[in-house]
């Protein structure tokens, strides 16, 4: 039986991981590809894969003016600094940032800092919309008036309202959105298990134009969350990490939760929901022919239904209102 090495010896050092592409040190490993990445080889590949994926959401277009959808955060700063890159080399595409002040004290305001930092250092014009003009209410007052509500709920499908207007006013032929791998997966899992077939085809990236509505794309569809992170850390990216009061109720949760242990169990279960949605949304396009939206009776925005969740919520939300919107 050997001897136990003296108290004061000198353990040898780890040794440091390289890049699976060079001999560098690596920043990050990615299980999903078997690889570990140095952090030049690691910017290079995240780059590729956010060009492939503006290529083919937006194919051929080399004219026009594509908005931004920023928080402030890392996703939608990441998303715009590299579709800014993406189309500086084609001076006929105008690129502009849009960010929706909800109205969440503590949280929006260092996030539209940080976003005006960011859109100030690319050179990209910048346009604020805020929902207490929008709307005449803002998140956290009706968070106070439906507290049995989850904010999420009535907060998500404002902002998209916000963002769909302010896209539309700015003429964009495109609406670039931040959902990266996580986000997307988990959105995934959530319509599968609720059986939402209709809302899993509608999800971004958007495959057939609807009247009404500027399409949908994310270009950081196949980056997962802590390589955007990593990415923004890296390219000295001005974001807030601060997170939303109101998220702790969101139901995504839970699905983020799931996503989490399914791809740490088996790497690459991301990249499969992602693909169980392309197949699923091929096969249903194929086989039904799409429809155009419904029209809500109340402020003619695309919907499903007769009269919109924008409209259903601000109709419990301000009862006293008049105008369009609330009847």
């Amino acid at each position: 039986m050997g001897r136990a090495p003296p108290s004061n010896s000198r353990q040898p050092l780890p040794v440091p991981v390289r890049c699976s592409s060079c001999e560098a040190p690596a920043v990050i490993d990615q299980p999903y590809r078997g690889s570990h990445a140095c952090a030049g080889h690691f910017s290079t590949s995240l780059e590729e894969r956010v060009r492939q994926e503006i290529h083919r959401q937006l194919p051929r277009f080399g004219r026009g003016t594509v908005a931004v959808a920023l928080s402030g955060g890392k996703d939608s700063s990441v998303a715009l600094a590299l579709a800014a890159r993406y189309f500086r080399r084609r001076p006929t595409v105008r690129v502009v940032a849009i960010s929706v002040d909800e109205g969440i004290a503590g949280y929006r305001p260092p996030t539209l800092k940080a976003a005006e930092a960011l859109t100030r250092s690319l050179g990209v014009e910048h346009r604020i919309v805020r929902a207490a003009e929008e709307l005449g209410t803002t998140t956290d007052a009706t968070a106070v008036e439906l507290a049995g509500t989850v904010p999420c709920s009535f907060c998500g499908v404002w902002r998209r309202r916000l963002l769909n207007r302010a896209a539309r006013a700015a003429g964009a032929d495109a609406l670039v959105l931040g959902f990266n791998l996580d986000d997307l997966a988990q959105t995934v899992l959530m319509n599968l298990v609720r059986g939402d077939l209709d809302r899993l085809v509608r999800m971004a990236p958007h495959r057939v134009r609807q009247p009404g509505l500027v399409p949908r794309v994310a270009p950081l569809a196949l980056v997962p969350e802590r390589e955007v992170y990593l990415y923004a850390r890296i390219h000295g990216l001005p974001f807030d990490h601060g997170e939303c009061p109101h998220a702790g109720r969101a139901a995504r949760n839970l699905f983020r939760e799931i996503v989490w242990r399914l791809e740490e169990a088996q790497p690459g279960t991301r990249q499969s929901l992602l693909r169980t949605h392309e197949r699923l949304v091929e096969r249903w396009l194929g086989d039904t022919e799409p429809g155009a939206p419904e029209r809500c009776r109340a402020c003619g925005d695309p919907s499903a239904h007769e009269v919109c969740r924008a409209c259903e919520y601000l109709r419990i939300a301000r009862p006293s209102s008049t105008g369009p919107e609330a009847s």
